[in-house]
């Protein structure tokens, strides 16, 4: 009866630490928690699909992504779980910029390191913890190459003039108002212009917050206000260009010969599928494959306690925490580089 009652004891005492050794922290498997601000943002889902194929790769990873439905709040509640569930570090795509210090403050109090991506925290708060990084892109290479596709079709075409004014007259359509991309893009596309020589005028500009519906809505009202004086659209990305095409459409663009130059930034799929229709006249290419593997790879690192480097992430790290993924102009002639 001991004999058996001991047996028992030993076979209760191997389940339970079966069962504490394989889950939770005691696993031995680097902890994710990774939050998206949206996940029906069309370059984003490129970024989080990225992501999560680069985690597939990795044995001894458990990532969990999440949807923070472009709430602010609901991000907030969201990382609360993901520290009650004591991952080992944080990959985070900020609803708000100006939030993410909050978000810093919750991680640094349990010292769980953390990474932002695509939404560059404001400066003095990545200067707040020495375990904080940031994977994105430079805001204004993507603006200034958007410019200087414009004006190389500019100069190449002359009938782009269409009044013969020796001006560009052109509408904006940018992104979430204080987006560090949609300020920057804004700026230095127009910048880009100008530094090439060409003169310009802002007919029109208005927030589509990256959305293809509002692009449509947005450029429908600039046709209606401008019509035919408009001779460039600029968009902060490619869904808001997309839309901006389908209100072209609508008004008899891209037939009988009616062309009106757009560019949008992301190069995504649906934007390539356009270019070669002849419809988009080029975009930017934002690498969301890099931008998904540095921000995991990052991530994964810093979970196991470890510093990022070049050696072990793969990646640049300029000044201590930034890694800076390239951007690369789009046309129809080099499509095959963003494919």
């Amino acid at each position: 009866m001991m004999k058996r009652l001991v047996t028992l004891v030993l076979a209760v005492l191997l389940t339970l630490t079966f069962a504490a050794c394989s889950g939770g922290a005691g696993s031995g498997k680097v902890k994710i928690g990774c939050a998206i601000y949206k996940f029906d943002d069309t370059f984003m889902t490129s970024v989080r699909n990225h992501i999560s194929d680069t985690a597939k790769e990795k044995s001894d990873v458990e990532i969990e992504i999440v949807d923070s439905q472009n709430s602010q709040a609901t991000q907030n509640d969201k990382v609360d779980l993901f520290i009650t569930k004591k991952v080992n570090s944080l990959a985070i795509n900020p609803v708000d910029r100006t939030a993410a210090g909050v978000i810093l403050e919750k991680a640094k109090a349990k010292n769980i390191p953390i990474v932002f991506f695509n939404k560059e925290p404001l400066p003095e708060d990545m200067k707040k913890w020495d375990k904080v990084y940031y994977v994105g892109a430079r805001a204004e290479e993507s603006g200034t190459m958007s410019g200087e596709i414009l004006a190389d079709y500019w100069k190449k075409n002359p009938s782009a003039d269409k009044n013969g004014d020796g001006k560009m007259q052109y509408v904006m359509l940018k992104g979430e108002p204080g987006h560090q991309d949609a300020e920057l893009r804004t700026e230095y596309s127009v910048k880009a212009i100008q530094d090439a020589g060409i003169q310009v005028e802002k007919l029109a500009e208005d927030t589509a917050m990256w959305d293809r519906v509002k692009g449509q809505e947005k450029m429908a009202a600039f046709l209606a206000k401008h019509g035919d004086a408009i001779e460039a659209v600029i968009a902060n990305n490619d869904d808001m260009a997309l839309g901006a095409i389908e209100a072209l459409k609508a008004a008899g663009y891209f037939k009988d010969g009616k062309f009106m130059p757009v560019v949008g930034v992301d190069a995504t799929a649906p934007a390539l599928q356009a270019l070669e229709e002849g419809t988009l006249l080029g975009t930017v290419l934002n690498d969301a494959k890099n931008q998904g593997k540095a921000t995991f790879m990052l991530a994964y690192v810093l979970g196991k306690g470890e510093t990022p480097t070049k050696e072990n992430t793969g990646y640049e790290i300029t000044d201590g925490k930034y890694v800076w993924v390239p951007y690369k102009k789009i046309l129809k002639e080099n499509i095959n580089d963003a494919k």
